[in-house]
């Protein structure tokens, strides 16, 4: 079977200066999160290229159209409803919503900061799958060096974990490409893929854009003048080399096939 890639983006309102205490408002937010996603729209447009788009409720309320039209070719799942603001009900509210506004079924979670809820309030909320998992420790945030690094099921939802490096769990999401050599970087990622048989990566529309203005520290906007891009853009056409773009919800679908 030929090699698998899931891209995907975090399509949500830039709130993360708020972590940071910067103030920073919920139009400014929506405002960075939308040129962020005209950023990435010449990789969207790659025929070749199929992503999950994991989006908010609510930047999807504001942005509609934009989000219906990506519908047409790349996966939309849910990113609950807020990104900082996160109840039970918004699992079912946020894929209810979304699904309304693409006129397709939302299958698909990933938890903002990849939260663990119950998996018996996701299976509820009328989800198949989960791409919360990550499955590697980061100081301050969770440690989840137990989890498995390849699909699994947990109380029958598919789980898909995002990538590591095959040894000692090194996490392969965006701060790691930001911060990483290139060269360092992509070789993780083939040992990933070639032991695996998928490489799972994420990363935020708004990474691409320039957010030095809003007090975070540098390894967080690191390249995001414009060089960040071309990176992605490089990455993207060494990754076509070694496996086929899916999304996520095909990539399941794969899964519970076998």
């Amino acid at each position: 079977m030929i090699p698998k890639i899931l891209l995907s983006f975090d399509v949500e309102e830039f709130d993360m200066p708020l972590e940071y205490q910067f103030n920073i408002s919920a139009e400014e937010q929506m405002r960075i999160g939308k040129l962020g996603l005209e950023k990435l729209m010449p990789i969207l447009s790659d025929p070749a290229i199929q992503t999950t788009l994991f989006t908010t409720a609510n930047f999807a309320n504001h942005y509609s159209d934009s989000i219906k039209a990506l519908s047409e070719k790349h996966e939309i799942a849910s990113h609950t409803f807020y990104h900082s603001n996160y109840n039970t009900e918004h699992l079912k509210l946020s894929r209810e919503r979304l699904s309304t506004i693409i006129n397709k079924e939302v299958v698909g979670l990933r938890m903002p900061r990849m939260k663990q809820v119950p998996v018996a309030d996701i299976k509820s909320a009328g989800y198949i799958y989960d791409a919360s998992v990550h499955p590697t420790w980061l100081p301050g945030r969770y440690n989840n060096l137990h989890l498995p690094k390849e699909v699994y099921k947990e109380e029958g939802l598919i789980r898909i974990p995002a990538s590591v490096s095959t040894f000692l769990r090194v996490p392969l999401f965006w701060l790691s490409f930001k911060n990483f050599h290139y060269s360092m970087y992509l070789a993780l990622a083939l040992q990933s893929l070639k032991k695996e048989g998928f490489l799972s990566l994420y990363f935020h529309p708004w990474e691409f854009v320039d957010i030095r203005a809003f007090g975070l520290p540098h390894y967080t906007t690191k390249g995001c003048q414009s060089s960040l891009f071309e990176k992605l853009n490089c990455l993207i056409g060494d990754l076509k080399k070694h496996g086929e773009f899916i999304s996520y919800n095909n990539f399941a679908k794969i899964y519970a096939k076998d």
